[in-house]
Order: C-alpha cells, then sequence, then structure tokens
C-alpha cells in the first residue's frame, strides 16, 4: 500500500534542524532526571516491583467496584495505592499494590500492614464476603535486584543489536544505531520523569518494545542505503540518504500511525494500570522515527565526511 507518492523530501538539509530538536529534547529529559533526584533522593518514582511493598490478590463474592475499594483504604493514607481487576479469572477478583507506610524490611510490619488492610477492607464490607487469594511482600533487596535486571535487560539490548548490525552492516552503521537507541532511552525516561510516571515492569516491557521498534525502523532504512550505494555509485553519500529515506517514508508513515493509534487508545481508555505502558510508547515510538532519519543516518554521514577532512589533511601535509 503506497500511503503517501513518492517524495523528494532533503532530510539531510534539514538535520541540523534535527539535532537542535534532539538537543533540547535530551537537555530537557537531563534536567528532568537530575531536578527529580535532587528533590526526591531517586531519578524516577519507581514502583512496588521496583521499591518494595505489599501485594494483596483477593476476591469478592458479590459486585464491587474499584472506587470502592480505593474509598475503603483510604484512612489508611496508603502509599501509591494500585487497584487492578483481574478479568481474566474472576470479575470480582483483584491485586491491590501498594508500597505502604512502615519499615520494609521488617517482615512482621508487612505482615501487620497486610492484616489491617483485609480487616479494613471486610470492616467497609460486610454484606460482601471477601477471600484473600494470595499475599505477597516485595522486599528491598528485591527491589534492588529488579532494578539491575532491568538495567541489564536494556544494556544488553544495545549490545546484542551492536552486534548484529556490525554483522549485516558495518561498524559505523552500527555505532550510529545504537547512538540513536541510547538517544532514544534518554528522552523516554526523561519523559517519564518529567510527567512523574511511575517505574513498573510494565513500563520497562514498553522500553524494550521501543527499543526493538526503533531499531526495526533503522535497519529498514540502513537496508535501502546498502542496495543504493550498489546501485547508484556516483551518488553522494548525502544523497543516498535522502533517497533511501523517501522510499521508506510511506512504509514508515503508515507503522507509525497505526502503532500510535493503538498506544493513544490505551493511553485515553485503558485505565490507571496500563497508562504507564502507554505512554512510554507514545513517548518512545515518536522519537524513535524522529532518530530513525535525523540521528542514524546523518551521524554515519557527519563521520564519513570526517573521516574524508582527516584524510585530506594528512595528504594535504604530505
Amino acid at each position: 500500500m503506497q500511503f503517501v507518492k513518492q517524495t523528494n523530501i532533503d532530510f539531510i538539509g534539514l538535520r541540523k534542524y534535527g539535532y537542535i530538536i534532539s538537543a533540547i529534547a535530551i537537555i530537557i529529559s537531563l534536567f528532568s532526571i537530575g531536578y527529580y533526584y535532587s528533590q526526591t533522593g531517586n531519578m524516577f518514582r519507581w514502583g512496588l516491583d521496583f521499591s518494595g511493598g505489599i501485594q494483596l490478590n483477593v476476591k469478592f463474592d458479590q459486585p464491587i467496584q474499584e472506587e470502592q475499594i480505593r474509598a475503603s483504604l483510604k484512612s489508611l493514607n496508603l502509599e501509591e495505592l494500585t487497584i487492578q481487576r483481574v478479568l481474566l479469572t474472576d470479575t470480582q477478583a483483584f491485586d491491590i499494590k501498594t508500597k505502604a507506610g512502615g519499615n520494609l524490611k521488617d517482615e512482621a510490619a508487612k505482615s501487620q500492614l497486610s492484616n489491617t488492610i483485609v480487616n479494613t477492607l471486610k470492616q467497609a464490607n460486610p454484606n460482601n464476603a471477601m477471600t484473600v487469594l494470595s499475599q505477597d511482600f516485595v522486599g528491598s533487596s528485591v527491589a534492588s535486584d529488579f532494578i539491575r535486571r532491568a538495567t541489564m535487560a536494556v544494556l544488553l539490548s544495545w549490545l546484542g543489536i551492536i552486534i548484529y548490525l556490525m554483522w549485516r552492516f558495518e561498524f559505523k552503521f552500527a555505532a550510529a544505531g545504537v547512538f540513536s537507541l541510547m538517544h532514544d532511552t534518554i528522552i523516554t525516561l526523561g519523559a517519564i520523569s518529567l510527567f512523574n510516571v511511575e517505574i513498573t515492569l510494565v513500563v520497562i516491557a514498553a522500553i524494550l518494545t521501543n527499543i526493538g521498534y526503533s531499531i526495526n525502523d533503522t535497519i529498514i532504512i540502513y537496508d535501502r542505503i546498502r542496495e543504493n550505494r550498489k546501485t547508484h555509485r556516483r551518488m553522494e553519500f548525502a544523497e543516498i540518504i535522502n533517497l533511501s529515506t523517501n522510499q521508506t517514508l510511506s512504509r514508515t508513515i503508515l507503522t507509525v500511525l497505526t502503532v500510535l493509534m493503538v498506544a493513544l487508545c490505551l493511553f485515553l481508555f485503558g485505565g490507571q494500570v496500563i497508562h504507564g505502558f502507554a505512554f512510554t510508547l507514545l513517548i518512545g515510538v515518536s522519537f524513535g522515527t524522529f532518530s530513525s532519519i535525523y540521528v542514524a543516518s546523518p551521524i554515519i554521514l557527519e563521520w564519513i565526511n570526517w573521516d574524508k577532512r582527516r584524510a585530506a589533511k594528512k595528504s594535504g601535509k604530505k
């Protein structure tokens, strides 16, 4: 399907504006992360999986709404309370998560607070019998391990991608591709910090999804660049990048619009639990598409031009 007719946009001629946009976005991202750290001692608002807390899975005999459960627990002043209906198993089963006050390192304190939550729910809903299906505690050591594993997952994804790109293309392409992924990740994390989005395992999954989407879009352009270098040997590399990007523009527009429409629907109508995932997708996909055009390929051009200037200086000295 040809969404747009063959275009002839001078993307390389506009690359300096792309650099400015990227620089501004990265500066804002780093400033937001730094400011949040100075105010809270953490770079992000970590969710239960990364900060530790209590998770309860309960089931009511009669219909009840999330708002009723939240109102029942209001007096406890629970920190970062999340209530999710477990639709796949039972419409009256709920996951209740909270970072919770108290000493998270003390198992007795966590158990006591969990029992308080259960008793409060039972007292607030005396005519609706409640059963506790499961009760879990996430301690600080487990939370720290989650953070290490999440960081390692992102770093290993970068490493795997750079090895793949070096094997399929060449080192310049691989380095530029991974740099664009770092660019996207920093901006996404900056947006998460700026809008105070809670980082959970679901959000980490969205970040990894963004990395896969972005590099796939970049590889499509790289493939076309490689093909055009063979068929247009006398064409300047800047012209080859423009030609390749224009040739793949229709596919890029179709793909990004499809993903953004789904992510936007999830963001608007998916509810609180999936809000962070959808937000991360929206930011990541948008800047992933941007970086595929204005970061990944232009960096290769700058690198090649730098090599030419250095070679010219050496030959001039001789």
